[in-house]
């Protein structure tokens, strides 16, 4: 299968969920914190491909969940500088393997992009399902 190198927020409880779905799949991965990653703007944007702006974003960040940051209404160029400066506003995870980039996690994407991946008996992989109060996966 294929070598991957993933982005995750460690600590994050989907992105633990996924990275066993492409292990269980016979994938290898590199892992990475997006939190600490030296990103610069057009190595990021590759990662998302044709998604609309407002599909780039972590909606369970802070800025966004409290409504302080409209991802909609922002540019490219916007997104990507906000995302650099605070990169709990990008969509997790992101993956690469060879020339292959993607952002977030569907299945059947995944599928599409490095082959099989196990089944993820129909769950949300990708909202954060933790109360704010708890914040295990440091979310806020």
């Amino acid at each position: 299968m294929a070598l991957i190198t993933f982005y995750e927020k460690p600590g994050c409880a989907n992105n633990l969920r996924q990275k066993k779905l492409l292990v269980a799949a016979g994938h290898q991965l590199i892992e990475k914190s997006i939190l600490t990653e030296a990103w610069q703007a057009e190595h990021l944007r590759a990662f998302f491909g044709t998604l609309a702006v407002r599909d780039w974003f972590n909606y369970s960040a802070p800025a966004i969940k409290y409504g302080e940051l409209d991802p909609g209404a922002l540019t490219e160029q916007e997104a990507l500088a906000l995302m650099v400066d605070n990169p709990l506003l990008i969509r997790r995870p992101l993956m690469q393997s060879g020339d292959t980039l993607m952002a977030g996690f569907d299945p059947q994407a995944v599928e599409v992009s490095f082959g099989m991946v196990a089944t993820s008996s129909g769950q949300d992989l990708e909202t954060c399902r933790q109360p704010p109060a708890k914040q295990p996966c440091g979310h806020e």
